[in-house]
This record gives structure tokens, sequence and C-alpha cells, in this order.
């Protein structure tokens, strides 16, 4: 069944790239792709020369269709890197997002300029929590390893914080990982058994080792990456010693991305669930400190009210004029 949500943006996109006669007709003849030299104009024209800068001081990976109109890496980007330098706005909507006064920001990293910056983007920590990055090397950010889009950090009413943001836009998830096989029988599954195993299920990992459930269970997408970042905030957290959570934000009117796949999350606790985000959230061991690490928001409620309300400003008026749905 065709997700009414993805034709919507796809014909948005479409007329939106056509209102500048350069785009022509798209990349062979569709009209939300770009051809792949100019997947720079896929970008905020603010951010364009820093998205390019940075990417290339961090080694950061460029998703495959990052010339796409409906990328959510460029979609995030787009959102979040303009804020990266304006920790006011920016602590506004980490409030909004997490239910909580708006914080102190911290920087995360230096952009490419050498000023701080208040998010980083495809961050996969600063160690190898996960046993995911190659022997004696670092991970290449936003490929092969475990990372979220976005990462801010920020004082709270309890202490410093950070936060893992993971951000959707088109997707919908159905069939279970392919598990690709070496001819050795190395790799797909197994790999990720010999990864994650000691990992996932309480009290070394999020999830709660009393309601049967196996890794194996969590080889469906969207709980495969909910997972894996969700030990990556754990691992995090005992590391730095401070509180780090995952928010995970979505288009409200993207209902298809919210499908149950995985048929072990369908009846938890023998009650029927039907919202991916609310079962995985279900299933995290409580934290002793009361506060859940995981959060799902939609963009239209998080973003929606800020755009109203600083709507001469050119972020916000870029944002309202490419994603009109975040205001319905």
């Amino acid at each position: 069944m065709a997700n009414p949500f993805v034709k919507s943006q796809r014909e948005h996109q479409s007329a939106w790239f056509q209102r500048d006669p350069a785009h022509g007709e798209g990349h062979k003849g569709v009209l939300y792709r770009l051809p792949p030299k100019r997947a720079v104009d896929n970008l905020a024209p603010d951010i364009r020369r820093w998205a390019t800068d940075y990417f290339e001081r961090y080694d950061i990976a460029w998703h495959q269709h990052a010339n796409h109109g409906l990328s959510s890496q460029v979609c995030c980007l787009n959102f979040l890197m303009p804020l990266a330098r304006r920790p006011d706005l920016l602590s506004r909507l980490i409030g909004r997002a997490l239910g909580i006064d708006p914080p102190q920001m911290r920087p995360v990293e230096d952009g490419p300029n050498g000023e701080e910056w208040f998010v980083g983007f495809e961050w996969t920590g600063e160690q190898d929590y996960l046993s995911e990055w190659p022997r004696g090397g670092k991970a290449t950010r936003g490929a092969n390893a475990t990372s979220a889009d976005a990462f801010v950090r920020f004082l709270g009413r309890d202490g410093p914080e950070c936060l893992l943001i993971e951000w959707k836009y088109t997707e919908a998830y159905g069939a279970p990982l392919n598990d690709k096989r070496r001819p050795d029988g190395t790799g797909g599954n197994q790999t990720r058994r010999e990864r994650y195993s000691d990992k996932v299920f309480s009290p070394n990992g999020p999830v709660r080792a009393d309601l049967g459930l196996a890794l194996e269970d969590f080889f469906w997408e969207p709980f495969y990456q909910l997972v894996r970042q969700q030990m990556l905030a754990t691992f995090m957290e005992r590391d730095l010693n401070e509180r780090t959570r995952v928010l995970h934000v979505s288009p409200r009117a993207n209902s298809a991305l919210h499908k149950v796949t995985s048929n072990a999350f369908r009846s938890i606790g023998g009650l029927e669930h039907t919202d991916a985000f609310e079962v995985f959230s279900e299933v995290l061991a409580p934290p002793s400190d009361g506060i859940l690490r995981f959060k799902n928001v939609y963009c239209e409620s998080l973003f929606g009210p800020v755009l109203v309300e600083t709507q001469s400003d050119p972020w916000a008026a870029y944002l309202v004029d490419r994603y009109p749905f975040v205001l319905e």
C-alpha cells in the first residue's frame, strides 16, 4: 500500500525544486532528485558551506541519497545545523522536547572555522562502546557504526547531560534485516550476536531481561536501530557519568513509520501494541533516577509552535516553505 505521506512529500519537493529553473528536470527525470554533483543545493542556502566544510573536517560520510529531496540526513541538517551556532534557540527546542526548562547548552565540538558548535552530527561517541570500530582505527561518522543523526550537550537541573537525536522523515519498515553471511559463516546476524549479545539486556544493557525477548527479536527495523542507539546512550552515560538520553524525532503524518514490524513486540505484557516507538519505550529497563532515557516526539509539535513564533527568521521561513507539513 502506498504511503500517502511519502506521496505528498514527493509532490511538494518536486514542486519546490521546480521553482528554481536551474534545477531543470531533476535527476534522470525525477523532479524531487538533484544531479549528484548539485547535491549541496539540497541544503538550506545558509548552511551549504558550513555543512561541506564540517563534513570534510570530521571525515563524515554523506548518505547515498543526499541529492534526494526526501533525504532524512538533509532534512535533519536543514532543521538543526543552523542552530549549532544559536544556543538560545536550540535551548528552547531541547527544553520543549524533554519537558524541562530551557537548559544551558554546552558546546559539542568546534565548527568548520574553529568556533564553538552546540550541535554535532552523525555522532558515534568518542570511543568504541559497542565493539564496532575498525581494529586500531576510528569509526567513520555516518557509516558502518552506530551513530545518532545529531548530538547535543546541556546543563540540566541535576547536572550535565547528553542527548542523542535520531531524525526520521519519510522512512517506513517491514522486512527483517538481511542476514548476509560470508562463506565462512561470519557476518550478518552472527556478527550482530557477537557484538551485542552482552550489551543489550539489563543490568549491563538498556532492555529489560524479564520479558522473554531475545536479541534476534530486534533484527527488524526500526527496532534494530533503536536498540543500538539506546545501547550507545547507556554505555556513554556509564563512561561519562552524565545522564544520556535518546530523542526520536519524526513527522506525525508519517503513520507508516510507527508500524510494529517484529512479532515479538506485538503482545509485550499481554497487550496488543500498534506503535513501534511506544512499545520500544516500554521494554527499556526503568532508570534508577526515574528519568526515562528514550522519548519520541513529533516534528509538528516540537517545531511548529517555535516556527510560528519566529516566522520572520530566515531559518523558520525556509523550513516552513520547504517542509510545510511541520505546521499541520
